[in-house]
Formats: C-alpha cells, sequence, structure tokens
C-alpha cells in the first residue's frame, strides 16, 4: 500500500482522501535546491520526528523520535551535511526542526535524494502539518488531524507517490 499525491492538493491512502498542499512551483521531475517544487517520483519514507511537549501520545508503526531544541536539516549545499538530520551548526544552513509554528510538530522525511546524496538536487522534504493549505517550499503538508490517522494507518514498507 501506498501513499498518493496528486492534482497538487490531494493525498490518498487507501480508502482515505485528504486535502494536502505541495511545493508553490508545484510537482516537477527536474527538483533542485530552493525551487520550491515537490519532487515527482516513489519514495520510501524515514522515522516520524515530533515534538512531545504539543502533541498527546499517538499510535504508529514508524519509529519515533522527539523534536530537540537543537535538531536542523541541513540544505547547505557547501556541507557535508547536505541532506542529513544534524546538530545545528551557525554557520550551516539548514531547516530547524523545532519551532514556533505547529508545521513542524510532526514530521516525516520523505527519502529523496538521501541515499547517493547529490548536492543542489533539493533537501529537507517533508510530509508535514499545515492550518491553512498555504502552499510550501517543496514539501507536503496536511491537517494534524489527518496525519494522525495517517499515521496509524502506514508503516516502514510504506511509500510516497508524487504524481
Amino acid at each position: 500500500m501506498q501513499i498518493l499525491v496528486k492534482n497538487k492538493d490531494t493525498l490518498f491512502y487507501d480508502e482515505f482522501k485528504f486535502k494536502c498542499c505541495v511545493g508553490k512551483k508545484g510537482i516537477s521531475k527536474k527538483k533542485r535546491e530552493g525551487d520550491k517544487k515537490t519532487p515527482r517520483g516513489i519514495y520510501k519514507l524515514g522515522p516520524v520526528y515530533y515534538r512531545n511537549d504539543r502533541l498527546p501520545k499517538f499510535n504508529t508503526k514508524l519509529k519515533k523520535i522527539k523534536i530537540k531544541k537543537n535538531m536542523g536539516w541541513c540544505n547547505d549545499i557547501y556541507s557535508n551535511f547536505y541532506n542529513k538530520l544534524f546538530v545545528i551548526k551557525k554557520n550551516v544552513r539548514h531547516e530547524k526542526l523545532y519551532r514556533k509554528s505547529e508545521n513542524y510538530d510532526i514530521i516525516i522525511p520523505i527519502c529523496y535524494n538521501t541515499s547517493n546524496i547529490k548536492k543542489n538536487k533539493g533537501s529537507a522534504i517533508f510530509l508535514h502539518l499545515t492550518k491553512n493549505y498555504k502552499k510550501t517550499l517543496g514539501c507536503i503538508a496536511i491537517k494534524k488531524e489527518d496525519m494522525l490517522i495517517l499515521l496509524k494507518l502506514i508503516n516502514k514498507k510504506t511509500k510516497i507517490k508524487i504524481i
């Protein structure tokens, strides 16, 4: 079973249909760092990162990792940490995972450009939360209630297909 993202605003899983949003410049096979596009293709999912200070207990078959204040995801094409989780360093560009906004209270990394990483091909592509379906910088976002349902249904073998 796989998650299907289709029509830039719909995410399907089995008989479930959720509203979602994608990158500001749509879905593309030619993803580049900072282009605001969501990468087209089929990808594995990473573990669930979450803010335990903001969430009730939730059920999932995915590995769960608590987000700490010093966690970041590197989007610096000049860094050896490019497109990896790392402890934040001031001189390295990154996405901060611990945020004031609730968008990253739950995130699932989409395994795009994560093995045999190519610099400038795109980084930090997540399935994360939204309150208003505002277009993203390349991620896919859904409402918190929908994410909690999805987390109960998926497992480590689940893939996401973005078309």
